[in-house]
């Protein structure tokens, strides 16, 4: 009868399991998940890469160059590019390299303000809308529906012209006042579709405060679009820069920005067309390195995709 239970034991129990190489263990969090994607997609080594070089030139130019942007000399007036001037001379004789260089700051300033401001106000309104709904969702809901009616450029156009253009920050505040609205209906959808989870149901059930569900239960589980959507903005504010800049209602000298050597560009396409090139390759690069981040980050947070 031994025999037989010790038989039975080990039908019943099979093989030892084999241990797992910590190697092999499977991250535990969203977030962990998140980093290994990452590491592995070679979309976001690119544009992470191309990222963080525009930011070095922002915030430490002279790593790149040792020439003073605003030294010009109207003899050296429109030159090719050569040794002594890399991406040759402006139309003031200035050397165009170190502008374009400096150019990223300005960009970098106005695209980070808009991302971050944008989404201050999106997750204030947007939560407030999407947690507590009532009379609070159908004024702000209304608020913001009539500011998404009003087209960005031109809105910002009229807007600009009425107040005669700006600085960089000022610029930035104009596009966070046309482009609040949008991140502000994305963060409602997500809340409305948090508030409803079976762990916020729980959390209630426990007597948790409405802060305490929203910024511990809510935000944190629903802030995948929230982040994708913001790298997404960064590139589109700084698009959108170079656009009014472009047409005359944007950055105005002696600011250095690309919009605004694309804009004195125009004229000049066809005679000296390193003008043009430069700076709309340099303003190409890093709007396209923010979108090609938000696409990465959207694979990455989404759990369907391996």
């Amino acid at each position: 009868m031994d025999s037989h239970l010790g038989q039975t034991a080990e039908v019943g129990l099979g093989p030892p399991l084999p241990e797992l190489e910590p190697d092999a263990a499977p991250d535990a969090t969203l977030w962990g998940d998140v980093v290994r994607k990452l590491r592995k997609d070679p979309r976001f080594i690119i544009s992470a890469g191309l990222i963080v070089v525009f930011c070095a030139m922002g915030l430490v130019p002279r790593l790149f160059t040792g020439a003073d942007p605003k030294s010009c000399d109207i003899l050296n007036f429109a030159q090719r590019p050569s040794s002594g001037h890399w991406f040759g001379t402006d139309i003031l004789g200035c050397d165009y390299y170190a502008r374009v260089i400096y150019g990223a700051r300005t960009s970098l300033i106005i695209g980070f303000v808009v991302s971050g401001c944008s989404v201050a106000i999106a997750l204030t309104l947007g939560s407030l809308a999407g947690y507590f709904g009532g009379i609070t969702d159908a004024v702000i809901s209304r608020f913001a529906d009539v500011w998404f009616s009003i087209p960005t450029v031109l809105g910002a156009i009229l807007l600009l012209e009425l107040i005669h253009g700006g600085g960089p920050l000022m610029i930035a505040l104009v596009l966070v006042l046309f482009g609040w609205p949008d991140l502000t209906r994305l963060v409602r959808a997500s809340v409305l579709t948090g508030k409803e989870r079976g762990y916020v149901r729980a959390a209630r059930a426990l007597g948790a405060s409405d802060g305490e569900i929203l910024f511990r239960h809510i935000l944190p589980n629903g802030i995948a679009p929230i982040v994708v959507y913001a790298a997404y903005s960064v590139g589109a504010a700084i698009a959108g820069e170079a656009a009014l800049t472009f047409l005359g209602v944007g950055l105005r000298l002696p600011t250095i920005s690309w919009g605004l050597e694309i804009s004195i560009a125009e004229g000049r396409i066809s005679q000296d067309p390193h003008l043009l090139f430069f700076p709309a390759l340099f303003l190409c690069l890093l709007v396209g390195a923010f979108v090609l981040l938000g696409e990465t980050l959207r694979d990455a947070l989404d759990p369907k995709v391996a």
